[in-house]
């Protein structure tokens, strides 16, 4: 249910930065005057303000709209993917060129396409199967509050041997900073994770706050994991001004290419990528991961086709250009996850 409410807002939220341009509905009303800014009508769309003529106020017709947002893109969805996937070049020369009435925007098409490989992703597998039995965060503050009890008898049984009185002191001490972080990771919300007891820190530094991360990181792997993915999801657009000065490099200083023309190509690669990841999931949940595997030569030859199509580059200048691009993403792919990284364990 969670993934399908992840594609259900993907669609919804990427209807937004769609712009409205498609075929009318018949709508429920027969109205001579626009219900929202009071022109008279011509057609059917307001020339005004351009909200559809005819408007509903049915139920059916809500759930219509809903199913309409999400999966359809005033059908211009079933246009742009096969472009996306065959002619990728054709379809962002397109689009720079000024058919955007034709396809669906590179940002509303990337919003989608992200949340539906979230969706995909969350919906097929967790990071640990076993998080829900086996290591529950709240079983571990009950063991470790018991924990912590068992030693405080045991050093008030001790009160005449200081040697054993210490050890079982530290030991308290270091019990009680692991219920602590215990304790800190439940009340953010977080109930089911691995907390690794056996972790030792082996980072030295004079900086307190990347002790302070290791540590965090180190104790709890899965935790960390959770919140990449977590902040993966939302800062997926990232990968867009991450990319365009890569792409930029490979036609510098040209007059025939703009900035906006190398964003278009990003977004519109960035699109296929996710979505060639989603395919990928479900392909290998579905038992048969050796198709999968074939996928990762799917990219070069997509950026190849794209390069072509979109810059009209020979193909030697597009098969070099495609070698330092896919070398530019895999910098590009590395410096987010670290980023990533880092935003994970600082909070």
């Amino acid at each position: 249910m969670e993934a399908i409410g992840d594609v259900a807002s993907a669609g919804l939220l990427a209807r937004v930065v769609e712009p409205n341009a498609g075929e009318a509905s018949d709508g429920h009303t027969h109205e001579r005057n626009c219900l929202n800014c009071g022109c008279a009508l011509l057609g059917d769309y307001c020339h005004c303000c351009g909200q559809q003529a005819h408007v509903h106020r049915t139920l059916g017709a809500f759930f219509h709209d809903l199913l309409h947002g999400v999966f359809h893109f005033e059908g211009k969805i079933w246009r742009t993917l096969p472009m996306l996937a065959w002619r990728p070049g054709q379809l962002t020369r397109r689009y720079i060129d000024g058919q955007r009435a034709s396809f669906v925007s590179p940002m509303a098409l990337f919003l989608f396409s992200v949340f539906l490989m979230f969706a995909v992703v969350n919906a097929t597998g967790n990071v640990n199967p076993n998080l829900a039995t086996n290591n529950d965060l709240l079983k571990a503050e009950k063991d470790s509050q018991a924990t912590i009890a068992g030693l405080k008898k045991a050093r008030e049984a001790s009160e005449t041997d200081p040697a054993a009185i210490a050890k079982l002191e530290k030991k308290i001490r270091s019990e009680e900073e692991d219920l602590v972080i215990i304790r800190d990771l439940r009340r953010r919300g977080i109930t089911e994770a691995t907390f690794d007891r056996s972790s030792k820190m082996t980072v030295n530094s004079k900086l307190p706050w990347v002790q302070e991360a290791y540590h965090r990181a180190k104790q709890n792997p899965e935790l960390l994991l959770y919140k990449v993915k977590s902040d993966s999801y939302k800062w997926s657009w990232a990968l867009i001004p991450l990319s365009v000065p890569f792409l930029w490099l490979l036609f510098p200083f040209s007059r025939r290419f703009r900035t906006y023309d190398h964003v278009v190509f990003v977004t519109y690669s960035l699109c296929f990528m996710t979505l060639m990841i989603a395919a990928g999931t479900l392909i290998a949940a579905a038992g048969v991961p050796q198709v999968a595997g074939l996928i990762v030569f799917v990219p070069l030859i997509h950026m190849y086709r794209q390069l072509r199509g979109a810059y009209g580059v020979s193909r030697l200048g597009a098969l070099w250009r495609t070698l330092v691009l896919s070398i530019s993403a895999v910098l590009v792919l590395t410096a987010f996850i670290i980023m990533m990284v880092g935003l994970g364990v600082m909070h």
